[in-house]
């Protein structure tokens, strides 16, 4: 699964390219905050088992965010964040918006899936697959499979649960447990080469953009 970190390396990218001179230490705050909020859910597992996932990642969570924006703005001269924050703040809530879709939950419906349409719908989904072109056969896509689905078990909140922190069961490295009954727990940041480049390059990108191109600038030696 992408860790919190990744989610915020992406957002980071996201923030950056969007905002342009928006961009700031402030705003990128405001982006990170609705790119973390899927992965509060987590926080509701010991009371709501299946809640990481389904209660913070369900779509109908942007849908509904979407929604707002969407009735504040049309409101014109009217618009509470526009009479509060201007226009600045208009547009750093819609890009917020869009990372709370595209970088807080798209990631983990690519890896591992998500309960989409919680609480509506109880079942999780995932979506992948490939696409690539061959001299054989064309274009080739297995994103969507046409063909009569094999049966399987449907995973939903009752049957099924990520694993979390918060779990107090052995995880990885149990088999190299010494005493009785320890739990290992795991606090994940890049868990694949890919991720841990894609935090490193969102790391440099930030930076440079939150130093308005000084730390550039100093490098080039200008």
């Amino acid at each position: 699964m992408p860790s919190t970190v990744v989610h915020l390396a992406i957002a980071g990218l996201v923030g950056a390219a969007l905002l342009g001179e928006e961009f700031d230490r402030r705003s990128a705050l405001v982006v990170f905050g609705f790119t973390a909020l899927p992965d509060l859910d987590v926080l509701a597992e010991p009371v709501l088992p299946g809640a990481h996932r389904s209660l913070g990642h369900t779509l109908l969570l942007p849908a509904f965010v979407f929604a707002v924006l969407l009735w504040d703005t049309r409101r014109g001269a009217a618009s509470a964040l526009r009479r509060r924050y201007g226009v600045r703040g208009l547009k750093v809530a819609w890009v917020g918006a869009f990372c709370l879709l595209g970088a807080g939950i798209l990631p983990d419906l690519f890896l591992g899936g998500v309960n989409a349409l919680y609480p509506l719908h109880d079942r999780f989904y995932v979506f992948n697959g490939e696409l690539y072109y061959s001299t054989d056969r064309g274009w080739v896509q297995t994103f969507v499979d046409l063909s009569p689905p094999e049966p399987k078990p449907t995973r939903t909140t009752a049957n099924f649960r990520f694993r979390t922190v918060l779990d107090a069961a052995p995880t990885r490295g149990v088999e190299r447990t010494v005493e009785e009954g320890r739990v290992e727990r795991l606090f994940p940041v890049a868990m694949a080469g890919f991720r841990f480049a894609l935090v490193l390059v969102s790391t440099v990108v930030v930076a440079i953009r939150l130093g308005g191109g000084r730390s550039l600038a100093r490098l080039l030696g200008e």
